[in-house]
């Protein structure tokens, strides 16, 4: 029986993998061009380290000028400094900081908002990375740090967005990036506040990728990994044993890979990002009623979801086992003591 189920999935993956090359090569000639960020004003937030910081670079490399918002004001001049070095354009670009917590009152970032195109310009693209992770048991976590996740990752990308999209809707052009995570993609043990802050995202962009199509406006969201980033070193300072198991598995990149893939992304105009074999397996399976941005990315998705819903439920086989595991461990060790 497991030699017939193993041969049907090699026929299956052969026949993907014929199909997805010969699609490729026919789309490639249709595929979306990148946009040029020469010139343009690009607005990251969560921009003084980080993915955010690696954003920043990576618009400046391409002729961008950059407005930085986050809420350290010391961190912002010292990744201001940085990002100037990869300027292409020494005398030509900007970096400025603005001081301003994305997560707080709506009027601080407008005027944030406001400040900062009237010194470089009408916004082109924002890029949404102000966020932060922690992890805890649902019933052990504060309602006020639940409040929090959502204030900084969900309303924090909301109201910066919302504060820029009726300029690009006049100049019918520009972009926006929302980065979620793979704990925006499945719930994960320990993460279920962070989790519906992550997940509200999609809802939001995939609301926005359906209004603003029609005024030439593009909408990105990014599902990074784990990022080996300041912020994540602070999340696995009390992360619980079952969280740090199971998030070993997916390995960790770093910020400097994430923030290219996540460019590169968003200037050809996908709808998802993901980085490596589990990222793209993880988002197909989930892919629903997102929108679709490439004929070969709708065949490689109707091909392959079944496959890999079983790959899927393999992984939380797996993740189950760790949750009981501990579980028994801990039961263990109070009988014991």
């Amino acid at each position: 029986m497991l030699h017939l189920v193993w041969n049907l999935l090699t026929v299956e993956f052969v026949t993907v993998t014929i199909v997805a090359l010969v699609v490729g090569i026919w789309v490639g000639y249709l595929s979306p061009r990148s946009k040029s960020l020469k010139g343009k004003h690009v607005i990251v937030t969560g921009g003084s380290s980080g993915i955010g910081k690696y954003l920043a670079i990576e618009a400046i490399k391409k002729g961008a000028n950059v407005s930085i918002f986050a809420r350290n004001s010391t961190l912002m001049e010292e990744a201001r400094a940085e990002i100037l070095k990869f300027a292409v354009s020494q005398n030509d670009q900007k970096v400025s900081c603005y001081s301003v917590d994305v997560g707080g009152a709506y009027e601080d970032i407008e005027h944030a908002v406001q400040q900062a195109e009237d010194e470089m310009g009408p916004t082109f693209l924002l890029m949404n990375c102000a966020g932060y992770a922690k992890a805890a048991r649902f019933e052990e976590m504060p309602i006020e740090d639940i409040k929090r996740l959502m204030a900084v990752n969900y309303y924090g990308s909301a109201q910066v967005s919302h504060a820029v999209v009726s300029g690009m809707k006049g100049r019918r052009e520009g972009g926006i990036l929302f980065t979620s995570s793979q704990g925006g993609l499945c719930g994960v043990f320990g993460f279920a506040a962070y989790s519906a802050s992550k997940f509200a995202l999609r809802g939001l962009a995939e609301s926005l990728a359906m209004e603003l199509k029609p005024y030439n406006i593009g909408i990105t969201m990014g599902f990074p990994p784990d990022t080996d980033t300041p912020g994540f070193a602070k999340e696995n300072v009390d992360k619980p044993q079952e969280t740090l198991l199971i998030s070993e598995s997916a390995g960790l990149q770093s910020p400097e890979s994430v923030a290219n893939c996540l460019m590169n992304s968003t200037l050809k105009g996908q709808f998802i990002s993901t980085m490596g074999l589990e990222g793209f397996i993880q988002s197909t399976v989930c892919i629903g009623m997102a929108p679709f941005t490439s004929a070969f990315d709708l065949v490689i998705q109707v091909l392959t979801m079944g496959l890999f819903r079983m790959i899927s439920v393999c992984y939380l086989y797996k993740f189950q086992r760790i949750v009981v595991k501990c579980m028994e461990n801990r039961d263990q060790k109070k009988r014991s003591e």
